[in-house]
């Protein structure tokens, strides 16, 4: 093949992020985030044919460096050593953990190193990292909402530092607001955050009122809606407010937080996002990337509890990257 239609072809590949240790990260029986998530996921993907069209990536553990970009050494350090005891939980009730949590932990957040360096060297053109624990309630130094480590925030940091991109854009739409990605670039002006989440909610963060501070006010957008919420208003926040803010704000790069418990079916939220809802909103921040960025753009698995509704979700999402 020449080398010019290999290039082509490559360009046109999504990367796929997941390893088996993702399994070992055990929560408590009947606990909502579960290795059946993502064993549902790759079944479905399968059944659809669409796996082996996606192009295979390796995760491999983020070193600690990457991690304190966004965490203290002292939480990493009582992370890790909270596991190693065989602790039942981290900082809280809400974050079960067990023996080889902390080791799942560090190659999801290395699985988003790995996706970013796939992407930039043009290996592919995008990426999704079916990854958990999730990361987007993590703060500096405190587990939270499931979340271990923050992953999106530290593949923002990792793609600023390593490649000097210095404008990332994430968006998040999972049916919790990402309190710990807020937080981290909340007096950030080169990170532009995004988030629609069911409120009142957990974790009580994301009001219309929080626009960031200092040199980050306005670089925060939080778009709360209420219970019930379905795809023509999901749709509507997107096209009305994300879009003209990231177009203005030119992202260098684009990072989706992919929550699917909007999902009309989903156990913990009360949104009525559909299937193909998740698809639109797809289409609409792969289009910012595409205007921007030259279409770099990856996504991060976060909640999503409804096994059935998760699958068929992420299908939905795969697909539009795949085009």
């Amino acid at each position: 093949m020449p080398m010019s239609e290999k290039q082509s072809e490559n360009k046109s590949r999504t990367g796929w992020i997941y390893d088996d240790i993702y399994l070992e990260h055990k929560t408590t029986p009947g606990h909502p985030e579960r290795p059946e998530r993502l064993i549902e996921i790759v079944k479905r993907l399968k059944t659809k044919g669409i796996y082996p069209e996606l192009r295979q990536l390796k995760p491999v553990g983020s070193g600690p460096d990457w991690i304190k970009t966004v965490h203290s050494p002292e939480y990493i350090e009582r992370a890790r050593s909270s596991c190693k005891r065989n602790a039942a939980y981290l900082d809280s009730l809400d974050v079960p953990i067990s023996a080889k949590s902390y080791e799942a932990a560090v190659v999801a957040a290395g699985g988003m190193l790995v996706a970013v360096d796939a992407v930039m060297e043009k290996k592919v053109a995008n990426a999704f990292c079916a990854v958990r624990p999730p990361g987007h309630h993590a703060i500096e130094h405190q587990a939270m909402g499931f979340c271990i480590f923050n992953n999106v925030a530290i593949g923002a940091k990792y793609i600023q530092k390593k490649y000097g991109l210095s404008k990332i854009l994430i968006v998040d739409w999972d049916v919790h607001h990402g309190n710990g990605t807020q937080a981290t670039f909340y007096d950030d002006p080169t990170v532009l955050y995004f988030s629609t989440h069911q409120y009142p909610f957990y974790p009580g963060t994301g009001s219309r009122a929080e626009r960031g501070v200092g040199k980050g006010l306005n670089y925060t957008i939080n778009v709360p809606l209420p219970a019930g919420t379905g795809d023509k208003i999901y749709i509507d926040a997107f096209e009305k407010e994300l879009r003209p803010a990231a177009l203005d704000f030119s992202p260098d790069f684009v990072l989706i937080s992919a929550g699917f418990d909007a999902h009309e079916n989903d156990l913990l939220g009360q949104m009525a996002v559909t299937t193909e809802g998740f698809g639109k909103l797809t289409e609409i921040v792969k289009a910012i990337a595409q205007k921007c960025c030259e279409g770099r753009i990856l996504s991060t698995l976060e909640g999503g509890y409804h096994l059935d509704g998760l699958a068929a979700s992420v299908e939905s999402h795969i697909r539009v990257l795949m085009r």
